[in-house]
């Protein structure tokens, strides 16, 4: 479970990179946005790869669909709330978190880090060696979150140590639900791993549609396919060695 929990964190520490970058290198918004682009394809070459076809190996059809589904469910709806709650601007890196809740941004923060750490915890279960390639993923598109979001907050007038606050819960949270997801699931059976599996899965591709693809596309316009592809090519190939 401390290996999970550090491989989690590792994960999670990204987000404080990407923090300390946005602060103090003052990227143009439309670098940013590639970036986002590029972490996104990394994630879902992780999702497809590293997530569902796993979980389809194990288990079936069956546990792979019902998890994704309800990863999907359970985060449009949890989004759905915080962003009425002012978190719906939290990834933008224009600065329109000026109007929204401190804390619907950070649990947007929390919401949106919990399936990929869970993800990093679950890929320890059976063979005891962490999912490389889950760990990559997951680093590298936090950073461009992060990023893009320490750009936003600051340009809304939060302090550079309430930001970094902000990305040090995370990292913590990060951590917390990498080893509950392996302590939870260390004797389940094939068909439990393979849902939970699934249900970070949809959880991921649900949240990369709604907050970070939108705002590459905004940032970097008509090159956020092409960075994309080659996020998802780089991590196809680090999953593959």
């Amino acid at each position: 479970m401390l290996e999970a929990a550090f491989w989690g964190f590792v994960g999670g520490f990204a987000l404080l990179v990407g923090a300390v970058i946005g602060l103090k290198a003052r990227l143009p918004q439309r670098v940013v946005g590639g970036v986002m682009a590029f972490g996104a394809g990394v994630l879902i070459s992780a999702v497809a790869f590293d997530l569902v076809e796993e979980g389809f190996e194990k288990a079936g059809t069956g546990p792979v669909l019902g998890g994704l589904a309800a990863g999907a469910l359970t985060f449009f709806l949890g989004d759905a709330i915080i962003d009425r709650r002012g978190g719906d601007q939290r990834k933008r890196s224009g600065g329109q978190q000026a109007a929204g809740a401190s804390a619907a941004i950070v649990l947007g923060a929390v919401l949106d880090g919990i399936p990929e750490s869970a993800a990093i915890g679950v890929s320890l279960l059976g063979g005891g060696t962490v999912s490389v390639a889950v760990v990559v993923a997951v680093f590298l598109s936090n950073v461009p979150e992060s990023l893009s979001a320490a750009v936003g907050l600051r340009t809304a007038g939060h302090s550079a140590r309430a930001i970094l606050a902000l990305w040090s819960v995370v990292a913590v949270v990060s951590a917390v639900a990498a080893a509950l997801g392996y302590a939870l699931l260390g004797d389940a059976s094939a068909a439990s791993v393979a849902v939970v599996q699934a249900f970070a899965a949809g959880a991921i591709l649900t949240m990369l549609a709604d907050t970070m693809m939108p705002e590459a596309f905004q940032d970097d316009g008509r090159l956020t396919g092409l960075l994309t592809s080659a996020g998802f090519v780089t991590a196809f190939l680090v999953s593959h060695l």
